[in-house]
């Protein structure tokens, strides 16, 4: 992170008092410590470089786990029916043996046995039989390729979705070293003081409570304020943006995607002037970051790692619009 200290300064002065004609002796001074405002001006920029990539990395992790979910549940569907087709194969097999080990019927076997008409009786039996289990064994044969099918799809799917998400784990590691990095500057700024400017909550929350849905999703999220970001974290014990904004929701019945992009996506257009509490407010023009609104102007939202989900006013970053989930 670039940081202008005293240092820089005194060497501009040394240059313009040199020009002067002057002479200025004395120690050096050293860099001066940036203010925590700076730093969280810093973190805000550098973190609004990264957070892209972790909501990437939601997306792409989140639909890996249901094709993997899918897979599971074709194997459970394949399973049964490839056991039936097994057994009716078997089946075939077993009446192919008998005709060969005892031979077709013939004329002269009918008309020894004492029923010239039992010749064409057997014909007519042995072909309803062999038509009943081909239709029995074609149409389990049929259900059987059409899983199969789907199957082969969703591995394609999952194999390609499996890469993504192996390439964001490492884009990943890159993050947790570049946060690690923020987080050294964080403390310094701060001391002993620790992460926090101000508290996490700064007045009654929801500022406007009202007992419909909106409200309740509203007061969850007001619930978990001071819990820690964890980015990829929807809960129960930390949280990342989209992660907290799915949780709030879900505690009244609603289900949203862990994605920015998918929760901007499902919810309803809303204007400034009709926000009510449990509204959601995207920022920045890509939508990587999301908040709940709780009245009076007033978010909660979980901001970035080493920070806590808190209050801040709505007007925290550039707003790209508002969505009602529901």
């Amino acid at each position: 992170m670039k940081r202008i200290g005293a240092r820089g300064v005194l060497r501009g002065l040394l240059c313009a008092v040199t020009a002067a004609g002057l002479v200025v002796t004395g120690p050096v001074v050293a860099h001066a410590t940036p203010s925590p405002s700076s730093v969280e001006d810093q973190i805000d920029k550098r973190w609004n470089e990264l957070e892209p990539v972790i909501e990437d990395y939601n997306d792409v992790h989140g639909k890996l786990l249901k094709l993997q979910k899918q897979q599971k549940d074709l194997n459970k569907t394949l399973a049964p029916l490839q056991k039936k087709v097994d057994a009716a194969m078997e089946d075939v097999r077993g009446l192919a043996s008998d005709a060969y080990m005892q031979g077709p019927p013939t004329a002269v076997a009918a008309i020894l046995s004492g029923s010239p008409s039992s010749l064409t009786e057997k014909l007519s039996l042995l072909e309803q039989l062999a038509s009943s289990r081909q239709e029995s064994i074609s149409g389990v044969v049929k259900l059987r390729d059409k899983y199969a099918a789907d199957k082969e799809k969703v591995d394609a799917l999952a194999t390609e979705i499996s890469t993504r998400d192996a390439d964001l784990k490492q884009k990943k590691s890159a993050i947790e070293k570049e946060i690690n990095s923020l987080q050294k500057e964080r403390i310094k700024a701060y001391g002993a003081a620790g992460a926090s400017d101000g508290p996490y909550k700064t007045g009654p929350c929801p500022v406007d409570y009202t007992n419909d849905k909106g409200g309740r999703a509203a007061q969850r999220a007001c619930d978990l304020i001071g819990k820690p970001y964890v980015f990829g974290s929807e809960g129960p014990n930390s949280y990342d943006c989209s992660g907290l904004t799915k949780e709030a929701w879900a505690a009244v019945g609603v289900h949203l995607e862990h994605y920015t992009k998918d929760q901007w996506a499902s919810g309803r257009s809303v204007s400034r002037s009709q926000l009510k509490p449990g509204d959601l407010v995207f920022y920045y023009s890509d939508v990587h970051h999301v908040a709940i609104y709780i009245g009076g102007g007033m978010v909660v939202h979980a901001p970035h790692t080493g920070d806590f989900v808190r209050m801040a006013t709505i007007d925290r970053g550039p707003i790209a619009g508002y969505r009602r989930p529901g």
